[in-house]
């Protein structure tokens, strides 16, 4: 079985009212709680992968860390 899933922006196009910033799915407007998986990038960044439970579509998030994650 394939999966498919889209690079969506972090930019939410509708800003939650409460200053929640989950994102919700584009195509049935159902809320997302928690990401199914998430990766640590090499570029200092997280991505994220959604899978709406109401309608199945999923979406890949980025988010960049505004400080360098280091392992000592």
């Amino acid at each position: 079985m394939s999966a498919l899933a889209d690079l969506m922006s972090t930019a939410s196009p509708r800003p939650d009212p409460r200053g929640c910033d989950l994102p919700t799915c584009p195509v049935c407007a159902d809320s997302m709680i928690a990401a199914e998986a998430s990766a640590y990038l090499a570029d200092n960044a997280i991505s994220y992968l959604w899978t709406c439970d109401t309608c199945g579509y999923g979406f890949v998030t980025k988010h960049t860390l505004r400080t360098k994650i280091t392992c000592n």
